[in-house]
């Protein structure tokens, strides 16, 4: 592949509209397009060195070095032109291999990821943790970008945002905008962490929340007054309190019980869904939950089973399960029954929603 540059793949696609692009020593170019994997069959197979010697090129000598290191790395380039992306290097069965996603040049409205209307309450809070969750890949990140521009649109305040790698670029609004970027800006996430609270923020953005350190933190600086924003690998709010739970031993539970009661302000859980028009070819579903007094009792007595009835109650909050995000991209004709169906916890209960058959709790009709 000598005669290819890295580049061209790049401005490939954005041509071509692609989220992802994988090279593997080996085989050729796949992206995924409009959700699907699609192999470059008029690309020549992914060469080592050239691989090798396109990422030196793309990505900081101090990046690579990392990689060297520990076999793995995560970073950002930007083609000018083109676009930015986000990259992440790694080792497979002893050759290098890369996964790289396209980042929007432009960071999306909540009308442009169409998002529920309920989600710019966030943004209004004036401090407590709001936690976007999902599986890798269904677009937590962008979510939380767009919860971030929104405030740099309507408040002045200092947000500060740690990422590994920086992926989207903020231009300040009413908002100053403080982005570090881990292994350049500052040696490690946990000395970004520690520094911030000295550098006068309303917002902080801490990304993924990994480890315990990383959860006190956010913890902590929710109850020192300040809007904190991380992601989880959670599939719903309920799994979100088990996933926070676990971080610590059995014993410390119900103080953290009392914490995540007082200071977590909402969680967002979303997973993408094929669409049915060419123009939006994925779109979210999401389930939000805003703390309200009944949730934080249940929280706090650990009925964490009955959180999903609470978050349906609240729906004139704003607040909707998954089941009822599901629905309404369905009568929306935004995505089809079937594909709805797949991503339903209970099928039968939502194609009689479909169907305009509303069950209560116990099972009866009620519309």
């Amino acid at each position: 592949m000598a005669e290819l540059a890295l580049t061209e793949l790049l401005t490939l696609m954005e041509q071509k509209d692609a989220s992802d692009l994988h090279l593997h020593t080996g085989i050729k170019p796949v992206m995924r397009i409009k959700g699907h994997l699609v192999t470059l069959d008029d690309h020549p197979e992914v060469e080592e060195g050239w691989l090798h010697e396109a990422l030196y090129e793309l990505v900081s000598d101090k990046k690579m070095k990392q990689f060297e290191e520990e076999g793995t790395v995560d970073a950002a380039a930007e083609i000018p032109g083109v676009g930015r992306f986000r990259m992440s290097v790694y080792l497979r069965r002893g050759t290098i291999a890369l996964a790289c996603r396209r980042i929007t040049k432009n960071i999306p409205s909540f009308e442009q990821l169409h998002l529920p209307p309920s989600i710019a309450k966030i943004t209004e809070f004036p401090l407590g943790l709001v936690l976007a969750t999902g599986p890798t890949g269904c677009g937590k990140s962008t979510t939380l970008a767009a919860l971030i521009n929104h405030i740099n649109h309507t408040r002045k305040c200092h947000i500060i945002c740690i990422e590994d790698p920086i992926e989207f670029v903020y231009e300040n609004d009413k908002a100053i905008i403080t982005q570090r970027e881990v292994g350049n800006d500052v040696k490690s996430f946990q000395d970004a962490l520690k520094y911030s609270v000295r550098q006068d923020p309303d917002v902080i953005l801490v990304g993924e929340i990994r480890d315990l350190p990383t959860l006190e933190f956010a913890l902590h600086g929710a109850e020192t007054g300040h809007l904190v924003f991380g992601t989880l690998h959670s599939a719903d709010a309920t799994q979100t309190i088990e996933r926070i739970l676990n971080f610590y031993p059995q014993n410390l539970h119900p103080q953290v019980r009392k914490t995540i009661s007082m200071h977590l302000k909402a969680v967002v859980s979303q997973i993408l869904l094929p669409g049915i028009r060419p123009d939006i070819p994925l779109l979210p579903a999401c389930e939000i939950m805003f703390m309200n007094p009944t949730i934080s009792r249940l929280i706090k007595e650990g009925q964490d089973d009955k959180i999903i009835r609470a978050i349906k109650a609240g729906q004139r909050d704003g607040m909707q399960d998954m089941e009822f995000a599901l629905y309404e991209r369905v009568v929306s004709k935004l995505v089809a029954k079937e594909v709805a169906m797949e991503f339903a916890e209970n099928p039968q209960s939502l194609e009689m929603k479909i169907k305009g058959i509303f069950l209560g709790e116990e099972g009866g009709i009620i519309g």
